[in-house]
């Protein structure tokens, strides 16, 4: 043997063995922010991500179970979207171009109450997971009925989730009022507690469904299981107006009152807000999520982002439920956010696409209390990971990866997704969920649906 051979040997045996490999062309890993490494290795195990060196190095150290070659692909950490109903996606196009209070009370609350069940959920939970994966999302904020079976679907796909105790004053056939809504919810949050993939928050569904004596007994409740309180939030100027007409008071000064507003609470939509509520919500150390596509489709508002930003928010994203925006797309929305936040706050460097992907990422993670786990790619976290082909005629020529991917790519261009080390989507094949069965079960929905 020469000494080339046996010199190459020792190195092999001194390699250390590792479940995954993925050499990258690119690894965009958020934190630290405006970096991006080319040719780099992600090095996971054990379904943490244990390293991340470039690849010639990473070749030599390590010897993978499985290794991916993604020589044209970004890497970075998978999208987080804050604000789901994803039930609601069996929904999707049955009640367009409507304004919220008559899309909800004439359209969408009489389908609930005639078609909701738990094979619903289900069902319509598959058909959004299934979505979700294939747009590159790892982990979703939920808010809907039959919490746990939209848990056990992320749990049999594999997908990260927070799963929202819906809370509201009137009868559904999930509970018949708000104290057995929040007792249910408490069952649900014991059933998962041990899950690692799945969280719990309170999700009072607004101030106008919402009575005060529920809300002060859900904030006293979420601070002693220490989880998130998120709630639709100044989502249009009547919901307002009315506010102020039956109380005197504007929403976020009720909810400022009953003491809610704190480092969990999250409020979603958020698109009438003066100068002195953004500096109170500020101080607060409350999240908002910003669901800009569902805002302009119902007509909501604009939720003033860049100076939300300025004021030291922590700004995530959300696409809303697949009934009102009509898709689930991250990468839509994070392109919607950026440039209507410039529109709005006319100015061309407000939300920049580093700022964009923040927010679809390491926001969300902080909103959800996931910081630690997820929403960047840093040795120690969970490997939440997705990999954007970039090689498309659509993002070429390439001066600058984050650039193409918040203004130019599209959700077809991911490829590749694991959540927790573990691949759902393979070369855009989903990898957990059986395509050609979930299109009968979606098609029978339809079917009733529209009878």
């Amino acid at each position: 043997m020469s000494l080339c051979s046996i010199l190459y040997k020792n190195l092999e045996n001194t390699m250390i063995v590792v479940d995954t490999l993925i050499h990258a062309r690119w690894i965009i890993p958020v934190e630290p922010e405006s970096v991006t490494y080319e040719n780099h290795t992600l090095v996971i195990d054990k379904g943490r991500i244990i390293d991340l060196q470039p690849t010639d190095v990473a070749k030599l150290m390590y010897q993978g179970a499985t290794t991916e070659n993604l020589n044209t692909h970004a890497l970075l950490p998978g999208f987080i979207n804050c604000h789901t109903h994803a039930a609601m996606s069996l929904m999707r196009g049955i009640a367009d171009d409507l304004p919220l209070m008559d899309w909800l009370q004439n359209h969408i609350w009489p389908l609930e109450q005639k078609w909701m069940s738990e094979a619903f959920v289900r069902d319509g939970t598959d058909l959004a997971i299934a979505e979700m994966i294939l747009g590159g999302t790892t982990c979703f904020n939920d808010m809907y009925f039959f919490p746990d079976v939209t848990a056990q679907q992320a749990i049999q796909h594999g997908i990260r989730a927070c799963v929202g105790m819906v809370v509201i004053d009137f009868p559904t056939i999930w509970a018949e009022n708000s104290a057995a809504y929040i007792a249910k919810g408490l069952e649900v949050h014991d059933q998962l507690r041990h899950q690692p993939l799945i969280k719990t928050s309170f999700a009072p569904h607004a101030p106008y469904t919402v009575s005060d004596e529920p809300l002060q007994r859900i904030r006293t409740l979420a601070d002693e299981l220490e989880i998130p309180v998120n709630m639709h939030v100044h989502e249009t100027a009547h919901e307002v107006e009315q506010a102020q007409a039956n109380t005197g008071q504007r929403p976020l000064q009720r909810l400022t009152n009953l003491g809610l507003l704190n480092p969990s609470f999250i409020a979603v939509h958020m698109t009438q807000l003066t100068a002195e509520e953004i500096s109170l919500f500020a101080e607060s150390g409350a999240h908002i999520v910003h669901c800009p596509e569902s805002n302009l489709k119902l007509a909501s508002g604009f939720c003033p982002v860049a100076q939300c930003l300025s004021a030291g928010i922590n700004v995530a994203l959300g696409t809303d439920g697949a009934a009102s925006n009509n898709d689930l797309d991250m990468m839509g929305e994070m392109r919607t956010a950026a440039l209507l936040a410039k529109a709005v706050a006319q100015d061309a460097s407000s939300v920049p696409a580093m700022t964009a992907l923040r927010m679809a990422t390491i926001n969300g993670a902080k909103a959800l209390g996931l910081e630690h786990e997820t929403g960047s790619l840093a040795i120690g976290k969970s490997a939440d990971v997705i990999a954007i082909d970039l090689d498309h005629l659509e993002t070429q020529p390439l001066f600058c990866p984050v650039s193409q991917i918040v203004y130019a790519a599209s959700r077809q261009q991911v490829t590749d997704v694991w959540v927790a080390g573990k691949q759902l989507l393979k070369q855009r094949q989903l990898t957990t969920v059986n395509v050609a069965a979930l299109k009968l079960r979606i098609s029978a929905w339809q079917h009733r649906l529209t009878s």
